[in-house]
Order: structure tokens, then C-alpha cells, then sequence
């Protein structure tokens, strides 16, 4: 596992695409028992380089219900972004993850994390690679029929600030999958 992460965190392969020098970020362990599979890092958790470090982490980590100190415990969850590095800014916020991290070293990932007992899908374009057509037309939708997935996945609105207006038009989210994630976790960890 050192050697791929190692490797994983030397990658340069869609350098001429990013704004800034490569620099996969993410967090994986053997004995890993919950993988969050997000987007990619924006440009703050991109100049710190530690995962999730940022106003959406704060929000994720309070729907998780854990602290800090587990979030960041390799033992306990796997940071595996659907991009590594930061794709740079688009019209309306960050551009997409780069599509050639996740086929090039997710599954290799997931094979060594032999524990994991749920893997959260955080946004639309982990949902969209590892539901496939499994997943219901909306992202809304999805989120919402989240028991469909279980146990294996739980799909998740992105934490970001911008999806606060999602949150108010979809209560639901805040009083029924929130305490049900946490329950999850809870019992994983």
C-alpha cells in the first residue's frame, strides 16, 4: 500500500491539464473501514495538501458526526478523491475531476483497502462511476433512495457552501440521511 499511494502522489500524468503542479492529494490505509469518495481537492485543501481541508470538509465531518482526529485516521477512513489534483476554475466554481485519475487507480486502491465496509459517494461524479446505471436520474433522487444502495454505498450531496440552497429545498436530507449516516458510521468505526 506505501508504494502505491507513493506512487499515487507521484503522478504527473494530466499535468498539461492543471494549473498548478501536480500534487495528488488523498488518505488510504490497509485497514481502512469507510472510503469517502469525493470530487477533487479545490485550491485551499491543493496549497495544504491534506484532504477535505476546507469549509466542506467541517460540513462533511458534522454529517459524519466524528471529529478531526477520526476523520484523519487512516484506520478508520479512506480519502479518495474522483480527481487527485485540482482541475483549476470554471464558469461556475471548479471544473470537473480530470477523468483519468479514478480508472487509473481506484481499483487498485479498493484492493488493498480489504476492510472497507461502506464507501460514501460524495457527489455526482463519484455516483455517476461507481453507480453507473444503477443510480436513479437525479442526483436529488439518488441521495434520496439512498437505502437502494446500502450496504455496500451511500450516496451524498457534495458538503460544499454552494449546495446550501440544495439543503434548504431538501430538508429531508438534514433530518432523515444525516442520522442515518451517522448511525452507519457510528457502528463502522
Amino acid at each position: 500500500m506505501d508504494k502505491l499511494i507513493a506512487d499515487i502522489r507521484r503522478c504527473t500524468v494530466c499535468s498539461a491539464c492543471l494549473p498548478n503542479v501536480p500534487r495528488p492529494i488523498l488518505q488510504a490505509g490497509n485497514r481502512a473501514k469507510i472510503a469517502i469518495v469525493g470530487q477533487a481537492p479545490g485550491q485551499k485543501v491543493q496549497d495544504s495538501g491534506i484532504p477535505w481541508d476546507d469549509q466542506s470538509g467541517n460540513e462533511l465531518r458534522r454529517w459524519l458526526g466524528v471529529t478531526k482526529e477520526q476523520f484523519y485516521d487512516q484506520e478508520l477512513f479512506a480519502l479518495v478523491p474522483m480527481g487527485f489534483c485540482y482541475p483549476g476554475k470554471g464558469k461556475s466554481g471548479d471544473l470537473p475531476p480530470r477523468p483519468e485519475c479514478a480508472p487509473l487507480w481506484h481499483k487498485n486502491l479498493f484492493d488493498h483497502m480489504t476492510e472497507i465496509k461502506l464507501v460514501i459517494l460524495v457527489g455526482q461524479y463519484a455516483q455517476n462511476y461507481y453507480l453507473k446505471d444503477l443510480k436513479n436520474i437525479t442526483l436529488t433522487e439518488t441521495v434520496k433512495k439512498f437505502n437502494d444502495y446500502l450496504p455496500r454505498y451511500l450516496p451524498l450531496v457534495h458538503p460544499s457552501p454552494r449546495n446550501k440552497i440544495w439543503q434548504m429545498k431538501n430538508p429531508w436530507f438534514e433530518t432523515e440521511i444525516v442520522p442515518v449516516l451517522r448511525v452507519i458510521v457510528n457502528e463502522i468505526k
